[in-house]
């Protein structure tokens, strides 16, 4: 992931991307990721909140509301063969406030960090090891 840095005069000017913002991020990541990748995550819905719900900290005994950058809900590819009624879609949550406050602090692009956690949250889901996210990443556009 690289880094690039606008002057800073141009930061006094800027302000924090919105939900909407983000959601239009988060999908030009999507799309720029290998075709194979985009093809196994098909009708997958991605969705941009500012925090993770209550119900989620609890699952996942976050003891912070910026724990969490994003979650997977949904099948993974070995259960997608057998749908059910009713069924709701594989679905991406990104969290918008932690992923700024990583971001803040990092040296990465925050178009980076949004794809980063776009595939780890797909990749860990699916049962990718870290070194297959890792290419996922590199082969993107």
């Amino acid at each position: 992931m690289g880094s690039v840095r606008p002057p800073a005069q141009e930061w006094a000017l800027r302000a924090a991307p919105s939900l909407e913002d983000f959601e239009t991020m988060a999908d030009t990541a999507f799309r720029r990721l290998p075709q194979r990748f985009q093809r196994a995550c098909e009708g997958l819905v991605i969705r941009v909140e500012d925090f993770p719900d209550d119900e989620v900290l609890e699952e996942f005994e976050a003891s912070s509301e910026f724990e969490l950058l994003g979650l997977f809900r949904g099948r993974g590819l070995a259960q997608a063969e057998t749908s059910q009624t009713g069924q709701f879609p594989n679905m991406i949550h990104l969290f918008r406030r932690p992923i700024l406050d990583v971001w803040a602090e990092g040296e990465d692009t925050l178009g980076d960090l949004i794809r980063h956690v776009l595939v780890h949250e797909i990749g860990h889901h699916f049962g990718l090891s870290d070194a297959d996210m890792d290419r996922i990443e590199r082969e993107a556009d």
